[in-house]
């Protein structure tokens, strides 16, 4: 294979390994449309002018995945946001854990998992993505990005028979739950509805109501539209429910559900406008988003990621030249022009050249120079900026 031994060395002689670049980059956690650059490159030694083309695809894959499954989830909790401030009497406190990370075994590797559960933990603090906290706690420092409940699935129901389904979901009232204990158990193993009414509304009716805690029932299969809405009214069929203060019918404390199949922006907001127009409020329901969240159809061209040279400066010259792409044949590919800048004017982010910037703080700062973190945010951080 080709090899640029000669720059290399230089790079390990020089500068004993370390890459001789600088980066800016906008702030984690901040909310901007496309179309606004949010990393730009520089190398800092003349020598090896190559560099800042050579780190192109791992550092745009770098940003463009997390940041992807960041603004999916962030768009979500706008959907769910506004259904629980229009039917919930705390809406605040419900949101957090109202999207939970189901996505790790659909991921293309470990890695993946990571890096995209934790940008899903900027939004909301529900995960069965384990690796998604490691993640946090060796990069942001974050003891505990995330959390989850005891939670059953198909095999450890199963596993008991079908005759048996009844101690299997008595045995897990018994291992989970308790005084404000929250557990999940899966539901349709095999008939759905007739566990509904005749295990968790007949055999297991006194002690779902009595043990303290809080039962999540979980659908699993169906149209998941149509059935989220049916369980939870079966479920008011058994239980019953009481009308809060927006108007809208709750379950008793003891009993919610999570919708973890089929899960996707689109059914969860037809999910919720089907539950509002029939009177429920959005605290009855939770949901589990698996592939949707973390692989299917997160890829670069969704929000059109790209990283383009914009700007050159010869060694015998002592201005930058402007440096883009404008193909005939797509304009939609035209690229920015100089070295860059990011203003925000009335809460609007704007790019503009670097030479158009005068006063105005530019939103792009340093955050990496010669091998040193020059600037570093706790998790806690980037939360807040995404709500702002």
């Amino acid at each position: 294979m080709p090899f640029n031994r000669q720059g290399w060395v230089h790079i390990l002689e020089k500068h004993k390994g370390v890459l001789p670049l600088r980066i800016e980059a906008v702030r984690e956690g901040c909310v901007l449309p496309i179309k606004n650059v949010v990393v730009q490159v520089e190398n800092t030694d003349p020598e090896v002018p190559w560099l800042t083309s050579y780190i192109e695809t791992a550092l745009l894959r770098a940003v463009w995945y997390p940041t992807t499954v960041a603004t999916l989830s962030w768009h979500v909790k706008q959907i769910i946001g506004k259904y629980l401030q229009e039917t919930c009497e705390k809406p605040q406190a419900e949101l957090p854990f109202k999207l939970h990370d189901f996505g790790a075994r659909g991921s293309t590797s470990y890695e993946a998992a990571s890096i995209g559960g934790l940008a899903h933990l900027v939004n909301f603090q529900g995960t069965d993505t384990v690796s998604a906290l490691l993640e946090g706690r060796n990069y942001y420092n974050v003891d505990m990005a995330g959390f989850s409940i005891p939670a059953s699935e198909h095999s450890t129901m199963t596993a008991w028979g079908r005759s048996r389904e009844t101690e299997a979901y008595d045995n897990m009232i018994k291992q989970f739950g308790g005084e404000d204990r929250v557990f999940a158990v899966v539901s349709d193993s095999y008939d759905l509805f007739s566990a509904v009414k005749n295990i968790w509304g007949g055999h297991l009716k006194n002690k779902v109501m009595e043990n303290g805690g809080t039962l999540v029932v979980r659908p699993d299969s169906g149209n998941p539209i149509k059935v989220c809405v049916d369980v939870v009214e079966s479920l008011d069929d058994i239980f019953g429910y009481k009308i809060n203060l927006r108007g809208y019918k709750v379950l008793p404390p003891y009993v919610r559900v999570i919708q973890g199949d089929g899960v996707h922006a689109l059914s969860i907001e037809a999910i919720l406008q089907r539950l509002k127009k029939r009177g429920w409020s959005a605290e009855n329901i939770a949901f589990g988003m698996g592939g949707a969240l973390l692989q299917r159809d997160i890829h670069r061209d969704i929000m059109n990621w790209a990283m383009k040279a914009n700007a050159i400066k010869f060694t015998d010259e002592s201005n930058w030249r402007e440096v883009y792409k404008d193909p005939i044949t797509d304009p939609g590919k035209k690229s920015k022009r100089g070295r860059q800048a990011l203003v925000k004017d009335i809460g609007i982010y704007k790019t503009i050249r670097r030479t158009e910037l005068g006063n105005r703080e530019n939103q792009l700062q340093e955050v990496w120079r010669n091998g040193q973190l020059v600037r570093d945010q706790t998790f806690d951080e980037i939360r807040k900026l995404s709500r702002s």
